[in-house]
């Protein structure tokens, strides 16, 4: 029987409402820091291998099944013939009865309420951190490209270091 690999998915809302993170400042002055309030955005589904830090990532529109679909479809030709088990949270649109999972991906769910159970949650953090935080962006456009940049720059030892499974699996 072949070897499965192990990767876990989850998605992350990215839009131009700024994300605001703590700084230091001089005692008794306060630096101000530019907002954006703004009700755009896009999704990022994205699938993990923390061991090997293989990553892949689509950009979608909303959370649902016909996304999550859009998703397993697109991951199930970037795998090939590699069979996987995909580690997830239990989103509605994760164990809807209309998904549809390709023949080389197993999906397991993990318990409820546990996201440090899974490794993208902190590739998310560092990846926010890293391009988001304290920052305005003037459109959508430039935003998805500051973190498009970015992740197409992460190298499988940064996502291994990042999500933090190099000695578990």
């Amino acid at each position: 029987m072949p070897q499965k690999h192990i990767f876990f998915f989850d998605e992350s809302r990215f839009g131009d409402h700024s994300k605001l993170g703590l700084a230091w400042f001089l005692k008794g002055s306060r630096t101000p820091i530019s907002v954006k309030l703004g009700f755009n955005n896009f999704y990022l589904y994205s699938a993990v291998n923390p061991r090997t830090g293989i990553d892949f990532s689509l950009e979608l529109p909303r959370v649902n099944t016909d996304c999550m679909n859009a998703f397993l479809e697109h991951f199930a030709a970037f795998l090939g013939d590699e069979q996987i088990i995909l580690i997830m949270d239990g989103a509605a649109w994760h164990k809807s009865k209309s998904l549809k999972v390709p023949k080389n991906i197993e999906i397991l769910i993990l318990p409820p309420y546990c996201p440090e159970l899974n490794p993208v949650e902190r590739l998310w953090l560092y990846i926010k951190q890293n391009t988001i935080k304290n920052k305005v962006f003037s459109t959508l456009q430039e935003l998805k490209e500051v973190i498009y940049e970015f992740m197409n720059n992460l190298s499988v030892e940064v996502v291994k270091s990042v999500c933090g499974y190099n000695t578990i699996f």
